[in-house]
């Protein structure tokens, strides 16, 4: 074969190869995802759809993105004659519908709360309160997920049987959360972050990816070592039935747990790294958001 033969083989060959791999689709991931959770006090709590007491959450989908959202109603508001989780809901509501604007970026978590955020600020019924906030959105486009946490509520991301990803935890000092504010007109000092200040992360998932994101009645309460075996069980699992079942493990061990005063909670662990001698766990509402990765 002279050399313009073997020239135009390899040309050839190339072309294929490439014709080959522009037809080969590469994996879509996406979420299937489940809540499960209580309010504190079950007997005076109402139920409403995407609300656990002061907690409030959501999950949708577009084409390009799941989305999934958590964020606590910071409960100090109720001595001043406000629902604390009327915030929290409200935001969290907000963030659901504009994802299905035509300007959602689904790379940028921190957006969506910021938008959410201020149309609470513009909105002429004055919603006064205050919340934590941790929303996660899985690009499908580019298998990516990204992350935005304020405050204590926060996520992890379970492979292998180990952590693998998390949120970090932030704190004006012990018990005292990043939160996004509104307060009552005449009421100073408050402590009010940006959904700027938001921690945020993003990377690759892969197929079988357990993802927890939780508001800190269950961080409080359960033990990571626990909530990590829990989720190693389901790890892979794409029937939404059986990771329902998981999410109310999860909740119902959460809420036990914070009822337990002989048991040393990783609250009661923190509370004595920062010199306040407690025992026991945290009475609070409790919100799971169970997502499994799958094709």
């Amino acid at each position: 074969m002279n050399w313009a033969a073997r020239l135009w083989s390899r040309t050839l060959r190339s072309s294929f190869s490439t014709l080959i791999e522009a037809n080969i689709e590469k994996p879509s991931y996406h979420l299937v995802s489940v809540a499960c959770g209580f309010p504190k006090n079950i007997l005076r709590s109402k139920f409403k759809p995407g609300k656990f007491g002061d907690d409030a959450w959501f999950i949708t989908s577009t084409k390009k993105a799941d989305i999934i959202g958590v964020a606590d109603g910071v409960g100090g508001w109720r001595s001043y004659g406000i629902d604390p989780g009327e915030f929290a809901s409200f935001l969290m509501k907000t963030c659901e519908r504009l994802v299905q604007c035509t300007n959602f970026n689904p790379t940028s978590p921190v957006s969506l709360l910021s938008h959410s955020y201020c149309e609470l600020l513009e909105n002429k019924r004055s919603i006064s309160g205050s919340s934590t906030a941790c929303v996660l959105i899985l690009n499908r486009e580019n298998s990516t997920l990204y992350t935005a946490n304020i405050g204590d509520s926060g996520f992890i991301v379970v492979r292998g049987g180990q952590i693998v990803h998390r949120s970090e935890e932030q704190q004006h000092y012990f018990n005292t959360p990043f939160q996004l504010s509104l307060p009552p007109p005449g009421l100073d000092n408050v402590l009010s972050d940006r959904p700027e200040s938001a921690d945020t992360m993003n990377f690759p998932v892969e197929k079988g990816d357990i993802i927890l994101v939780a508001t800190d009645g269950v961080f409080d309460n359960v033990p990571m070592k626990l909530l990590v075996d829990t989720l190693s069980e389901v790890e892979g699992e794409a029937d939404p039935v059986k990771l329902q079942m998981c999410a109310n493990s999860i909740a119902l061990i959460a809420r036990s747990l914070s009822f337990d005063s002989d048991f040393m909670s990783p609250f009661s662990i923190n509370a004595r790294r920062n010199n306040i001698n407690t025992m026991g766990g945290k009475p609070d509402d409790i919100t799971v958001v169970l997502a499994s990765v799958v094709i």
